[in-house]
């Protein structure tokens, strides 16, 4: 009978319902500080710029919020300061509050409570509804947490270096920026997700990913050897060499004296073309004006790049230059091959062909048992993009390389090899070249 009057005296107090209410108010300060952690958070920088950028509606949450995530040590300190500062004294109250209304029973009944009303009210519920939409909330709410970290900056400034200092026992050292991942690696990883959960095609991934790795691809990956370089001997009779240039496939082809390591010059179709019209001015071509004729006269001066040029760096020289053919040679200026601007925007766009072009890219069709059968010659980077697969081109650029790599000598034909997951054998071997391989995962 005495519980049950305490009970009711306790209920009729007006001081009862003024607690309440102010543990109801620390709930929603919890919930408000829960979900704008995760929202801070979790937002992405890049969409907080754009909303940023174009003026839409919380534009200038959108700056706040990115001014605060600028330092995310002081964020998630002032907000972690916050939460449990009304998070405990919500705990006090009701403990306080329920011991005064039911005795000592009342603090079993407040720690059940809370723990209920904290977990729904104040960490799920705005969690979840955070991190539904992070950006737009993170616009929203950025203004006032900043407000509240400012005002908490003092207390947050002491834990930060308690922290450090903690820490720091422990070897742990925290540099300003560690650990953040690049702008660059970002993207890599949205693509990659975006391109498993099949928003993003697997064209569009291959494009912008051969743009991001400009910079760290150098000539030497991408650049046609020289074997397979159409060159022109400059002494060679004048209609020798526009019977030649004509056979070609390709508009630019080196004119080399002597040797082929002795490149002289580089012939253009178009100029060859014209100098010979120029010869037809009276009508005819006599013998005597082809048997004159300089073709040094009509050649380019040679443009001749170092093997170790980034693509990105090699792109803006052609385009500075207003040429689109560099000859690549070795740090002791042999001979190594060529590249051309088409050649580095392949690498972006994938293979452009014309009507004079021949294939040299087969599309790759697996045989019932899984196996591809390719040139060895053939890049590791085509590989990949045309089977998805993920072999490393950080040793070899070829695939015939990375099995000689991997096994450290030239195998004979008939040989196996696995590594990274994949079996290798040689099917065709010409001289020291691997021509032809079959492949498939084990």
């Amino acid at each position: 009978m005495t519980e049950t009057t305490a009970l009711a005296t306790g209920l009729a107090d007006p001081a009862t319902w003024i607690t309440a209410a102010v543990i109801l108010f620390l709930l929603l300060c919890s919930g408000f500080f829960s979900g704008s952690e995760t929202a801070l958070t979790a937002a992405s920088r890049g969409k907080l710029r754009t909303i940023a950028d174009r003026g839409e509606a919380g534009a200038r949450g959108a700056e706040s919020a990115l001014s605060l995530k600028e330092d995310n040590e002081r964020l998630i300190g002032g907000i972690l300061l916050g939460n449990n500062l009304v998070n405990i004294l919500a705990t006090s109250l009701a403990t306080a509050l329920f011991t005064a209304l039911l005795g000592e029973g009342g603090v079993a009944v407040a720690t059940l409570l809370m723990t209920a009303l904290v977990l729904i009210f104040s960490e799920v519920l705005p969690k979840t509804y955070a991190i539904n939409d992070p950006e737009k909330t993170a616009a929203r709410i950025a203004r006032p947490v900043g407000a509240v970290i400012t005002v908490l900056a003092p207390v947050v400034a002491v834990v930060r270096v308690i922290v450090r200092g903690v820490l720091r026992l422990f070897g742990v050292r925290i540099e300003a920026g560690a650990n953040m991942l690049s702008v660059q690696e970002e993207i890599i990883g949205a693509l990659s997700i975006g391109h498993s959960e099949g928003v993003v095609e697997k064209e569009h991934r291959d494009r912008l990913l051969g743009a991001l790795d400009l910079h760290e691809r150098t000539v030497e990956e991408i650049m046609l050897h020289r074997s397979g370089i159409e060159m022109i001997d400059a002494d060679l009779p004048a209609s020798e060499i526009l019977r030649i240039s004509l056979a070609s496939n390709h508009t630019r082809l080196p004119l080399f004296r002597g040797e082929q390591e002795n490149i002289v010059g580089v012939l253009h179709a178009k100029d060859l073309l014209r100098a010979m019209h120029r010869l037809m001015d009276d009508g005819k071509v006599e013998q005597a004006e082809l048997d004159g004729f300089d073709i040094l006269s009509v050649a380019m001066k040679p443009y001749f790049i170092p093997e170790t040029t980034t693509l990105d760096d090699q792109m803006r020289n052609f385009l500075r230059l207003h040429t689109h053919f560099a000859l690549v040679v070795d740090e002791y200026g042999a001979l190594r091959g060529l590249i051309t601007l088409e050649d580095i925007l392949e690498e972006i766009v994938g293979e452009i062909t014309d009507e004079f072009d021949v294939a040299d890219t087969p599309v790759l069709t697996p045989d019932p048992l899984g196996n591809y059968v390719v040139d060895g010659a053939m890049t590791i980077r085509d590989f990949n993009r045309a089977t998805d697969w993920t072999l490393p081109d950080e040793e070899a650029n070829t695939l015939a390389g990375l099995v000689i790599h991997e096994a450290q000598t030239i195998p004979v034909e008939g040989q196996c090899f696995s590594f990274h997951g994949v079996r290798f054998e040689v099917m065709e071997r010409d001289k020291n070249r691997l021509t032809r391989l079959k492949i498939r995962r084990l």
